[in-house]
């Protein structure tokens, strides 16, 4: 896959915002993203989408009920099956900070199931690749999520996954470009 050449949906001025434009970026400006960037750049054009994309968002990467940890890399899974440069430039350093492992992050950068696991992580590491490969959880996979987490951990770590699919196909279309980083590119993507 080439990289994009050109961003398609760039940032809008703020003084060219329409009224619900602004409303929509204040509230993410002043929710804890702090800012406005990644995927709500393209979203500013549907300003009630992205509104409700937001507080999704929000509600899955801050307080589901698999914890940050579990949540983020639930994200970088995702990220690497879409091949979502934005996504893992943000969130493989977050993760890192959370508590995933550097080797985990590695692994998963090159595709490849990390060795060295805690269990809570290698039950969110099968459960998220075989949800995006397969479109499918196998009945194995779906009870040792379901007695580790329970079924409002299961149910929320599908939105993880679901929510940043999303996100994925927003920015791939969009072509957005990700921002500067020290978590090195996704390579082959």
């Amino acid at each position: 896959m080439t990289p994009p050449s050109t961003e398609r949906l760039k940032p809008i001025p703020p003084q060219d915002w329409t009224d619900a434009q602004r409303a929509a970026a204040e509230d993410i400006i002043n929710g804890p993203r702090g800012a406005l960037y990644g995927p709500f750049v393209p979203l500013l054009r549907s300003p009630e989408l992205m509104g409700y994309a937001q507080r999704l968002g929000e509600y899955l990467r801050y307080r589901s009920a698999i914890g940050v940890r579990l949540s983020e890399l639930a994200i970088l899974v995702t990220a690497r099956e879409w091949d979502q440069q934005v996504e893992w430039a943000i969130h493989a350093p977050i993760a890192r900070q959370v508590g995933v492992p550097p080797d985990v992050i590695d692994a998963i950068a090159r595709r490849e199931r990390p060795q060295a696991m805690l269990v809570d992580e290698s039950v969110v590491v099968d459960f998220c690749t075989e949800l995006q490969r397969t479109r499918r959880v196998s009945d194995r996979v779906y009870a040792d999520a379901l007695a580790l987490f329970g079924e409002q951990g299961v149910v929320d770590l599908m939105g993880v996954n679901g929510y940043y699919t999303f996100l994925a196909m927003v920015m791939n279309t969009a072509q957005t470009a990700a921002p500067p980083s020290e978590a090195a590119p996704l390579p082959d993507a």
